[in-house]
């Protein structure tokens, strides 16, 4: 898939966040998105049984303007969906065969990066790459898979010397919240955007000056709203079955690009620090 914004993307990850009537046209959409770019507002309003002013704030709630630049957006978008022609995701299912499985996961996988990569947003990539490198205090919040990314995170930066820690369960979070100050970064991970206890670390974090790093799944969550940087993925969890698993593999992804954008930007003083990790973690493997 194309490395760009993909407006199809953008409404299906929405689709929940929307009002009932904005989501009977994302719904129309979805299930017709070759129609589209040859209907009237009228006749989208009709076919959607909504009206053209609830087109219209709808293409303003995807960030459009109006209905002419929705338009030739979500052509480009359809036009990247039939040259690549990606694969949809697959759920899990009761007695599958194991080649049936690797293939499906792996697909999943794939597509949840191509996904995220068409719809992340370049410019808050480069600020939160920007605020990493300036502060000296890293801190990871999230719970549950998201906790897990946070470990991730934490191991990496901390590979190059940044003071960083991640914390996983909602009494230590409303701790670390509390002790952050200006010039530190709190990097807030959650798949839906509004868990509680994440958002009361928020709350916290921005009242104490600390530079705040959303990592949250493309839509109109709280999370989003209200940090400093936001960094959207994309992925489809088909059903409960699944896990997260599409998910993690995305946040994971978005944490792997921060930190190779610091430790590209930062490589001359950085080096030495990779290199010791290295060699100690070899050598401890060489033993064992």
């Amino acid at each position: 898939m194309a490395i760009q914004n993909n407006l199809l993307l953008k409404i299906r990850d929405v689709q929940e966040s929307l009002t009932p009537v904005e989501r009977l046209i994302a719904e129309y959409i979805l299930a017709n998105p070759g129609e589209i770019p040859h209907l009237s507002i009228k006749s989208l309003a009709l076919f959607s049984r909504t009206s053209d002013a609830s087109v219209l704030r709808f293409c303003k709630t995807m960030g459009y303007n109006g209905y002419r630049s929705f338009i030739v957006n979500l052509s480009a978008a359809l036009g990247s969906h039939d040259e690549e022609q990606p694969a949809h995701y697959s759920d899990i299912q009761p007695g599958d065969e194991l080649d049936v499985i690797i293939s499906n996961v792996s697909r999943n996988n794939a597509k949840s990066i191509d996904d995220t990569l068409a719809i992340i947003d370049r410019d808050e990539v480069g600020k939160a790459v920007k605020a990493l490198r300036e502060t000296n205090r890293i801190v990871f919040f999230g719970v549950g898979a998201s906790g897990l990314v946070c470990r991730d995170g934490e191991q990496k930066f901390s590979r190059i010397n940044k003071m960083c820690h991640a914390y996983t369960d909602g009494h230590s979070q409303l701790t670390a919240a509390t002790l952050l100050e200006r010039g530190d970064v709190a990097v807030f991970i959650s798949n839906s955007g509004d868990t509680e206890e994440i958002l009361d670390a928020l709350d916290i974090s921005l009242k104490n000056g600390a530079t705040t790093i959303a990592l949250t799944r493309f839509g109109k969550s709280e999370l989003a709203q209200r940090s400093d940087i936001v960094l959207t993925f994309s992925s489809q969890e088909v059903t409960m079955r699944s896990g997260a698993m599409g998910s993690r593999i995305a946040m994971l992804t978005v944490i792997d690009i921060l930190f190779a954008g610091v430790a590209s930007a930062e490589y001359a003083s950085i080096k030495k620090y990779l290199l010791k990790t290295h060699n100690i973690l070899s050598s401890k493997h060489r033993r064992g």
